[in-house]
């Protein structure tokens, strides 16, 4: 074999392992990629990747939510878009980290730590820069700081911040199950607060912010929220403003408190107080009051108000014969069918024992009042099934009006007492009206 074929082969099978080592590089480069990329992709911290001009070229799933865009939205953006508070003095083109804000969609502004990696390769002018969102960064808490966590959760009391003019907000973890959320379930903002709070109570609590943010009085109000799952609780906010050295306010700052269990309690105290404990009826206090709120109006409107007195004819018999439990179903019935005959802006009470009152407000003439006692008897003595028979009560009414009778509540109370006693003593079923009274 000559030289030249010789070196003819030499240089084939050079060339053949030339081709296969480029083969096996250009693999193994390929399989690093794919490496790094799903390493990337699945990265807690976001990772954004700059072009030569700076602009944002691609970003990770976890950048993706971090600023709560997705990655066409963020595709071409300028950085400054998403660090507006990056210092003037830094040089993309070098490693190095920063500790800044960020910004989401929503526009609140959240701290985070940005670093940026220069490639390995001189040519490729493409940066890559690290994000770690530090607004849900956890140190380590002392034994004290976990028993104070602990006492506030236990306790319904939470503490929190708002920066004003932001829609920044600082929940600590108590305050998210007041929320009917779990702790870092969600992130905090002004506005996912406002849409949890009752619509009904949503503008009288954005009132008393603005109230403290421009006066600096103590904020302190209560109110409803709505849980994602529908449910209500009472909460009570109290806080108060924090002002930088130019004397503007920067946050406010205060503590929020479950109440619900209070404010039951509270309704279930004022309902033993003001209401009848077996008809749940208005009792003699709630009559008064509402009596002298209806004279007062009267008075105004120049209009006419009219007292009944009610007392049961009958009912003594039943209690004595068939028992407690059937007298106090004749009351209750008996509280019902008045409630039903008459109008829903009436007021029926129960004054004690079988005797009742009802309160007729913005009266034309003396036949309505008589068209409604006509209906309050025949009410009242429809045959009710007690134990094994049937059994039927009478009344006897007695009716005082406002100003013909009197024009004062006790006046006008005892006119109304008397009448009914006058149609009493006259049989039963029957009524009275005014001051004309029985011998």
């Amino acid at each position: 074999m000559t030289y030249a074929a010789s070196f003819s082969i030499f240089l084939t099978v050079f060339a053949v392992a030339t081709i296969a080592y480029s083969i096996r590089v250009h693999r193994q480069a390929r399989a690093r990629l794919n490496a790094l990329k799903t390493l990337i992709s699945n990265m807690s911290d976001g990772v954004v990747t700059l072009g030569a001009d700076g602009s944002v070229q691609s970003v990770n799933a976890a950048a993706a939510n971090m600023f709560g865009r997705s990655e066409g939205d963020l595709q071409g953006a300028v950085l400054t878009a998403l660090f507006p508070d990056m210092p003037a003095s830094y040089d993309e083109s070098q490693e190095g980290s920063y500790q800044i804000e960020a910004v989401r969609a929503s526009g609140a502004k959240f701290p985070v730590a940005v670093s940026f990696v220069r490639s390995s390769n001189r040519n490729d002018k493409a940066r890559m820069v690290l994000v770690r969102d530090l607004s849900h960064a956890r140190v380590e808490t002392t034994d004290e700081e976990q028993r104070f966590k602990q006492s506030q959760y236990f306790a319904r009391i939470g503490t929190w911040d708002w920066r004003v003019d932001t829609d920044e907000l600082y929940w600590s973890d108590a305050i998210y199950g007041m929320f009917g959320y779990k702790p870092g379930e969600v992130t905090p903002t002004y506005s996912l607060f406002c849409d949890a709070v009752h619509p009904e109570d949503r503008e009288r609590v954005r009132q008393g912010e603005l109230r403290c943010i421009e006066t600096g009085e103590n904020h302190d109000e209560e109110y409803r929220v709505v849980w994602p799952d529908g449910t209500i609780r009472w909460l009570r906010e109290t806080g108060n403003v924090t002002k930088d050295e130019n004397g503007e306010t920067v946050k406010m700052m205060g503590v929020v408190r479950d109440i619900t269990e209070e404010r039951a309690e509270a309704d279930q105290i004022r309902e033993l107080a003001f209401h009848d404990s077996l008809t749940r009826l208005p009792n003699r206090i709630i009559f008064e009051d509402r009596l002298s709120k209806a004279i007062d109006r009267a008075k105004r409107n120049k209009k006419r108000v009219a007292v009944v007195f009610i007392d049961l004819d009958g009912f003594k018999q039943i209690n004595d014969g068939l028992g407690h439990a059937a007298g106090d179903r004749v009351l209750v019935n008996t509280g019902q069918c008045l409630v039903n005959a008459v109008r829903a802006s009436d007021t029926v009470a129960r004054i004690g024992g079988d005797e009742f009152t009802v309160i007729l407000e913005d009266l034309e003439d003396d036949a309505e009042v008589r068209g409604i006692a006509e209906k309050i008897l025949g009410a009242v003595s429809t045959p009710m099934e007690l134990g094994d028979g049937t059994y039927r009560v009478g009344a006897s009414l007695g009716i005082a009006i406002y100003p013909e009778h009197a024009r004062t509540l006790d006046t006008l109370i005892h006119i109304a007492d008397l009448a009914m006693y006058t149609a009493k003593a006259e049989g039963t079923n029957l009524y009275h009206i005014g001051w004309e009274f029985a011998d």
